[in-house]
């Protein structure tokens, strides 16, 4: 905590910056913003600011640069789960949700300009309104940021409209912590924001470097991004779910690799009964358990999409391909839900929309939930899903029900695998068990082969302790792009 005559002198130029109105040192505000539901241990920060502009986000980098505080950026609403936006040293948590503009939805270019601070729930629906969508995570929070989504790389659902890593992210505005301006890609040309055309929709360069790849899972660590462009796609004029049945994780990735080597399906995703279930219910607490028993142990879930051109024909053509693929590999495809016939409707409005009940879907069977997420070839994912299993069965809480997710990336050529593990925090035996788990896992996984590629926490030790090359040239971009370390310090290997 600063010293409470510097802390004011902060507190007075801050005020100046940005108005009155913006600067918060309420408590419980303040107090909100040091823990979330990781292992990160966070500190109370010192202020919390709202920016409205660009400018004001230049101003609040100079302050901090000359005071040497702090400053976390924040734009989802909670509940958070990774420990990247809890302050290290105090400081100043600048809140980006209230730079809440959609800058341009453009139908031609098929792309959204957006703040920082606009979510989930608020593009979501502005998109559908002029026949787009946008490639979401699975059930997201409707207070999520989705550029703060995209920047992280955060697992999508379409597979084949994903070419990169880092789609559907295109271009961006961004003020380093050396206080510099800069866009990336083709939105360095002149212009303003809300002049954006299709020549800012590449995402590539300026020059021979792909500058927003700097940005992409740096946890704010590198420039706080002002406005991004992010690719949208066509909004589906019909879609047919299809749901695959499996008794084994060993069976996923033949289906999953065929059916998108054949471009056949639009979303696609894989998930066992638990989180299924979980999902689905009516109250987690109580209609979990019948419905889990119902369900088959593992489900693929997939859809094919007509368009505004001869759509009967092109779902009845996919849904066919569809079929022969699974029935080649010995596989039934059905459209009722395995198990839980009647849910379909549910099942298409999860994959479709964002989660806005309470309490948020990974929370509904316990009031906490430890998350572990990595990287790995499709091929592999029964591999380290059997491991997951084996680490359960060894350790403190080998009856925990924990839940599976398997999402293919990128057209197929990678996973994103997750396991979630809920614990009830009234019970400190309990949670300490589950924690213990959740290092002990993410250790053994990583030294199978996984891929940790966006280390929050305790990752970022596991990660980088054996990769001493690139925590180097990591520091050494940080030192160009933030020179006085003030962007998030604490994170990554900084």
């Amino acid at each position: 905590m600063l010293a409470l005559n510097v802390r004011s002198a902060i507190g007075q130029e801050l005020i100046r910056a940005i108005g009155a109105t913006n600067v918060s040192t309420d408590p419980v505000a303040l107090g909100s913003c040091s823990c979330d539901c990781s292992l990160v241990t966070g500190t109370c920060p010192d202020f919390i600011v709202y920016p409205h502009s660009k400018d004001e986000v230049r101003e609040i980098v100079s302050i901090a640069n000359q005071r040497q505080i702090a400053l976390v950026p924040m734009s989802s609403g909670p509940p958070r789960f990774h420990g990247d936006t809890l302050p290290s040293q105090g400081g100043i948590v600048v809140d980006f949700g209230r730079m809440r503009q959609i800058i341009k939805l453009d139908t031609v270019s098929r792309c959204a300009a957006v703040e920082p601070g606009v979510t989930y729930g608020q593009l979501v629906p502005a998109l559908e309104s002029h026949g787009m969508k946008v490639n979401i995570p699975l059930a997201p929070r409707a207070n999520k940021s989705v550029l703060t989504s995209c920047l992280e790389r955060e697992a999508t659902l379409i597979p084949k409209y994903q070419y990169d890593t880092m789609d559907p992210l295109l271009t961006l505005e961004v003020i380093y912590g050396s206080g510099d301006e800069f866009r990336t890609g083709s939105a360095s040309g002149p212009g303003t924001p809300d002049s954006l055309k299709a020549d800012k929709v590449n995402p590539w360069g300026p020059g021979a470097i792909d500058y927003y790849r700097l940005l992409s899972a740096a946890q704010g660590s590198m420039g706080l991004v002002t406005w991004g462009v992010i690719r949208t796609e066509i909004r589906p004029t019909l879609r047919k779910l299809y749901f695959i049945p499996l008794d084994h994780p060993h069976q996923l990735p033949a289906p999953l690799d065929a059916l998108l080597r054949k471009r056949v399906v639009d979303e696609c995703l894989a998930l066992n009964n638990t989180n299924l279930a979980t999902l689905l219910a009516d109250d987690a607490r109580a209609d979990f358990t019948p419905l889990k028993a119902s369900l088959p142990p593992w489900t693929i879930i997939v859809c094919v999409a007509g368009y505004q051109r001869r759509a009967e024909e092109r779902v009845a053509i996919q849904s066919r391909y569809l079929i022969e693929i699974c029935e080649a590999l010995g596989l039934q495809t059905q459209t009722r839900l395995p198990g839980a016939p009647g849910l379909e409707q549910d099942v298409l409005r999860i994959i479709s929309e964002p989660w806005s009940k309470e309490p948020y879907w990974k929370l509904r069977r316990a009031d906490r939930c430890y998350e572990i997420f990595f990287l790995a070839p499709l091929s592999k994912a029964g591999h380290f899903i059997e491991s997951m299993k084996e680490v359960v069965e060894g350790s403190r809480c080998p009856d925990l029900d924990y839940g599976v997710y398997l999402q293919p990336l990128v057209q197929g050529r990678g996973a994103h695998c997750s396991f979630l593990l809920p614990c009830h925090g009234s019970s400190r035996e309990e949670t300490e068990a589950v924690r213990e788990l959740f290092l002990h896992a993410s250790e053994i996984l990583m030294k199978k082969g996984a891929f940790f590629s966006r280390p929050y926490g305790p990752w970022a030790r596991m990660v980088y302790r054996n990769y001493p090359d690139g925590a180097a040239m990591l520091r050494t971009l940080k030192n160009i792009f933030d020179p006085n370390g003030i962007l998030n310090p604490g994170k990554l290997c900084f």
